[in-house]
């Protein structure tokens, strides 16, 4: 069977779909969800039937739009590549489009104009889906163009609340300053070399920058910063994933920023091969540790679950990037394989919430609680996702976590850089309070005592249960399963980032990267173990500075009560305790399990309230000055 034509099915039959939707999707309902299964099944059956050539089989699938094929060794058309790293994220896509879109039937039925919803819905995942499929740096841009638009729109779907469109606004100008320099880095690339095809632009760029090629470098690698949400672009995305319907917050947090980090991967491993200057790799191990910090701290402050999850998924990807950023098997093995756990536990942590909203009509923590009875299967999932977040064993979380905590430690020690071993260390601080976090959570939302208003709560319905259920039980495969997970994905895909001559001589011919003097490094089998001491001395030893730390800087408000004539007092923030005495109020309330924490630390998140300001002038600056950096950086690095 002649199966390379099937990634370019599969993306033009979502976009098909979105077409008959808009078309049909108004007068028949029954008719409209059919046309979204059927579309979104097809593609996810497409990719998944191509696993085992590309995957197990080791195959370069290269397909050429409208048969436009190199011309004496110079590509002009538009070609779609998959390789093993390609394969990977396109599994992650099908994934998340399928079960949103079986969630989305129930969920969404309470909204109008529901046909717009599924037309943008399979626009974004077509585009999604195409970007990770092309060979051509323009069409990834056209992708990134469509994914950024159904993404704003799909933001103020909900467009009764002006918080909403306010949202989506934010979305719209921060991604388009980040795809105006994308575009502007691919115009300098064409304008250099005459071609946008990756591979060959791979094979020319090989130990040839010029001050033009390292701009176009810096300008997309902030163009892409910009789509995965790391710091500083990632202030819109917290909005819009609060503001998003749930199904859709899940498509973001599972497919739209591991597209960004799609192209950071392809840009710096692929196209430039600028991973081997330890500069470029501090840099990415720099941003990652950054953002899963902010990220993780912001979360702990937020009385919304929503954009809790939203500044969780934010901190997730700070994971992500520091474990590529290493540039070794083990580090690149180790952020695929929390990418692939992050679309889990993030995924179903998202449907859990929509669960919630839908059942309870609200994801205000302040007003929820008790919800264990009256939703207990939805209950557990939340449960699985939280303890796969937090990395607890034996769910996915901790196999990814494990093998990044071993990264960054067997770095620092090949290398004798500190600065990895500070990574080391935060990440492990990170996850400690992650789990503090997701502790808060569930006891402001499923235990305690359950509102009044909410004693008529009931569970989901079964079409919203079974994506939830799915991803739970994947959630525990894949940290049960890590082995064969590794052999049969993660260790081919780490392989095809890591070495880019079969990528250039699928789609140009073979020898083509010999000619260029590029050839393949040969990686190092993974060794990776749950049972290592000194691992497990080290984390331990980590986690008890840590609790230590948090003791000694809580001791200032332990056990403090406030004495306030206040109202807002009496009635707001500060729960009244059940002896009816309003002057003694508790500083511990539902949502605020961590209040001493942000009052010792008032200092910094008064620093983070500034850079959280809402207003999208700052954002936009923000993008602009940390493109204005990175250009420096590379130019100070690469010339």
């Amino acid at each position: 069977m002649n199966y390379s034509h099937f990634p370019a099915i599969a993306v033009m039959g979502l976009f098909l779909g979105a077409f008959l939707v808009e078309i049909f999707g108004s007068k028949s309902k029954i008719v409209r969800n059919i046309i979204v299964f059927v579309f979104t099944t097809c593609a996810a059956a497409l990719m998944l039937y191509l696993v085992k050539p590309v995957m197990l089989d080791g195959e370069i699938i290269s397909y050429w739009m409208g048969n436009w094929e190199p011309v004496d060794g110079y590509a002009i058309g538009i070609g779609y590549e998959i390789d093993q790293l390609s394969m990977f994220f396109a599994i992650l896509v099908v994934l998340t489009i399928w079960l949103s879109a079986v969630y989305s039937f129930r969920y969404m039925e309470r909204d109008r104009h529901l046909g717009h919803y599924y037309t943008l819905f399979l626009m974004l995942s077509g585009a999604v889906l195409g970007l990770v499929c092309t060979g051509d740096v323009f069409n990834l841009f056209v992708m990134v163009e469509i994914m950024t638009f159904a993404a704003v729109a799909l933001t103020a779907f909900r467009n009764k609340k002006g918080s909403n469109l306010e949202a989506a606004f934010k979305y719209l100008i921060v991604g388009s300053v980040g795809s105006g320099f994308t575009l502007t880095g691919i115009t300098l690339l064409y304008m250099q070399c005459h071609t946008l095809n990756m591979a060959q632009l791979s094979s020319m760029l090989s130990g040839n920058l010029t001050p033009v090629t390292v701009l176009a470098l810096a300008l997309m690698f902030t163009g892409f910063g910009v789509k995965s949400f790391i710091v500083p672009f990632h202030a819109p995305a917290a909005d819009a994933y609060m503001s998003a319907p749930t199904s859709v917050s899940m498509v973001f947090s599972g497919m739209v920023n591991k597209a960004g980090v799609y192209g950071m991967i392809r840009l710096v491993y692929i196209i430039f091969r600028a991973m081997d200057i330890e500069a470029i790799q501090i840099l990415l191990v720099l941003l990652g540790v950054i953002t899963m910090f902010i990220g993780v701290t912001m979360a702990l402050a937020q009385h919304d679950l929503k954009r809790l999850l939203a500044f969780h998924s934010i901190s997730q990807i700070g994971y992500v990037i520091t474990a590529i950023g290493l540039c070794t098997a083990l580090g690149v093995t180790g952020g695929l394989f929390h990418a692939l756990n992050h679309t889990l536990f993030k995924g179903l942590l998202f449907l859990c919430a929509g669960a919630v909203l839908y059942a309870a009509g609200t994801t205000d923590l302040d007003r929820l609680g008790g919800l264990s009875k009256k939703m207990p299967k939805t209950c557990i999932c939340f449960l699985i996702g939280a303890f796969s977040i937090s990395g607890l064993p034996p769910f996915n979380g901790f196999a990814s976590k494990w093998m990044i905590y071993q990264a960054t430690y067997e770095k620092a020690v090949t290398t004798g850089n500190l600065f990895y071993a500070f990574a080391t260390v935060t990440a492990v601080v990170v996850s400690v309070m992650t789990l503090a976090s997701f502790i808060k959570v569930t006891q402001a939302v499923f235990f305690g005592q359950c509102p009044a208003q909410l004693q008529q709560t009931r569970e989901v319905p079964f079409s919203m249960r079974l994506p939830m259920w799915i991803m739970a039980l994947l959630c525990v495969a894949s940290g049960v399963l890590y082995g064969d997970l590794y052999r049969f994905i993660l260790a081919p895909a780490s392989n095809a980032a890591l070495n880019v001559t079969g990528y250039i001589d699928a789609m140009l011919g073979s020898g083509t990267a010999a000619s260029a003097g590029i050839a393949d490094i040969e990686v190092a089998k993974v060794s990776f173990s749950y049972w290592n001491p000194t691992a497990w001395l080290i984390l331990f030893a980590i986690i008890l500075i840590a609790v230590c730390w948090v003791v000694v800087f809580g001791e200032k408000t332990r056990g403090a009560v406030l004495q306030s004539e206040s109202s807002q007092d009496v009635d707001g923030k500060y729960a009244t305790f059940f002896s009816g005495e309003k002057s003694m109020h508790s500083h511990v309330g539902g949502s605020d399990l961590f209040w001493g924490f942000k009052k010792n630390f008032s200092g910094y998140f008064r620093v983070m309230q500034g850079i959280h300001s809402g207003n999208v002038n700052d954002y936009a600056l923000m993008a602009v000055a940390a493109a204005a950096i990175f250009i420096v950086f590379m130019f100070v690095v690469l010339l």
